[in-house]
């Protein structure tokens, strides 16, 4: 009955979107990619907001049902409403006969599995597809990472120009596609390559090439590496269609931190808190200690969780983060989840690290309460479900009302957590 229902609702907002994009002039851009695809398609819209009219979901709107809802500005029913999703397509309806009040729309294009991208072909017809990353993700769908390349490339077939982060898509994965496209990146040479990068206690500043030949100079409060690729992806687009560089450089300064997404905040006894909680991968998690390694404080501690959704991979792949765990870097590694607890904290150990295994984000969050030093600097990386090591991080932080800026904080998201982590009796 559900499945039905669902099918019913894409099959009247597909028309309905369609219809809207014949009747308007307003471009579309999509964002894909095993990770970055959040914090890619905000920088994006925000910068974009300098000089155009966007409209785009802070949110994650981005499987077939709600990513049609973006264009009309509306939120996602129940779906067992039929009197929400009556008056929803009402006010669509009389939309499509209005005059649109955006210029550029972003969306956000999510997969779990093989031909969920493909699927959106039915009603996306994008100018521009940015694909921020070919890494592994939801790997107990995917037979390996070639079907992963093919499944967020095929955004392709329903875009007229692809942008690809080719630093983050290897290059055995898109030599493969027989299509062109564009390129950015920060390390290789491609169409838009941030260079000149330098790191400073405020942030960054960067230059950004076009085609090898200086185009801007910009600073940002950015620290990380993951950060500098969705400016670099912002100022792309901005540079495909047509944005002067004074438009692209001043709508910096509208992006600002992702909750869960290397959001820097004030901890306990002045220690600083890199808060990564949103979501974990391999390459985001390495990523993310990397940027630890980089900064400096007189003690620094990881909290790992559980990267989830890897299948048969997982293993190896929480091995490698153990691996990459450094004891000259690290005072302290702390796992939280039965992978990282097994196979991330055996490795760390195994490398010299000192390790604190947890089975919930309260427990860890005191564990690091214990341990922490005055003016520490503390990582805090996991995925969701079984993990949300954003409860550690309200155990640290200096300011209670900081916790409006964590992920997850609705009633809903509570009551799951709450589940999940109630003590045993």
């Amino acid at each position: 009955m559900k499945k039905t229902l669902k099918a019913v609702v894409v099959a009247i907002l597909a028309r309905q979107v369609i219809r809207l994009r014949r009747k308007h002039q307003f471009k579309v851009v999509a964002v894909v990619g095993s990770i970055g695809k959040t914090s890619t398609k905000l920088a994006i819209a925000r910068v974009l907001e300098a000089s155009h009219r966007v409209r785009y979901q802070s949110g994650n709107y981005n499987d077939l049902v709600s990513v049609p809802l973006i264009f009309f500005n509306q939120t996602l029913p129940s779906l067992l409403n039929p009197v929400a999703w009556a008056l929803l397509f009402i006010k669509n309806e009389m939309q499509i006969h209005k005059s649109y009040p955006y210029d550029i729309v972003v969306v956000e294009l999510g997969t779990d599995g093989p031909g969920q991208i493909a699927s959106f072909k039915r009603y996306i017809d994008a100018d521009i597809a940015v694909v921020t990353a070919l890494t592994p993700e939801h790997m107990e769908y995917f037979s390996g990472l070639s079907a992963v390349a093919d499944e967020e490339l095929s955004v392709a077939t329903f875009s007229k120009r692809l942008l690809v982060n080719i630093d983050l898509c290897p290059f055995e994965l898109t030599q493969a596609y027989s299509g062109s496209f564009l390129s950015y990146c920060i390390k290789n040479d491609a169409t838009y390559t941030m260079n000149e990068i330098v790191y400073t206690p405020e942030g960054v500043s960067f230059n950004i090439a076009q085609d090898r030949k200086a185009w801007l100079q910009a600073k940002h409060s950015s620290f990380s590496e993951p950060q500098l690729y969705s400016l670099t992806a912002a100022a792309a687009v901005c540079g495909l269609l047509g944005v002067t560089t004074d438009a692209v450089v001043n709508g910096f300064s509208r992006i600002v931190p992702v909750p869960g997404r290397m959001q820097l905040l004030k901890g306990i006894k002045n220690s600083r808190l890199i808060d990564d909680t949103y979501n974990a991968s391999p390459d985001a998690t390495l990523a993310a200690l990397k940027t630890l390694y980089r900064m400096q404080a007189p003690q620094k501690i990881a909290l790992l969780g559980n990267m989830n959704e890897l299948g048969t991979y997982s293993p190896t792949a929480h091995a490698e983060i153990g691996k990459f765990c450094d004891p000259e870097q690290l005072y302290l590694v702390v796992t939280l989840g039965p992978d990282a607890n097994k196979d991330l904290a055996d490795m760390a150990e195994k490398n010299g690290c000192k390790v604190l295994r947890t089975d919930s984000p309260q427990q860890a969050g005191k564990a690091i309460e214990e341990q922490l030093q005055e003016g520490g600097l503390v990582l805090l990386k996991g995925s969701q479900n079984g993990v949300f090591a954003e409860e550690a991080v309200k155990i640290l932080l200096a300011d209670p009302s900081d916790i409006d800026k964590l992920v997850r904080q609705s009633d809903q998201w509570m009551k799951v957590k709450n589940a999940q982590f109630k003590p045993k009796e």
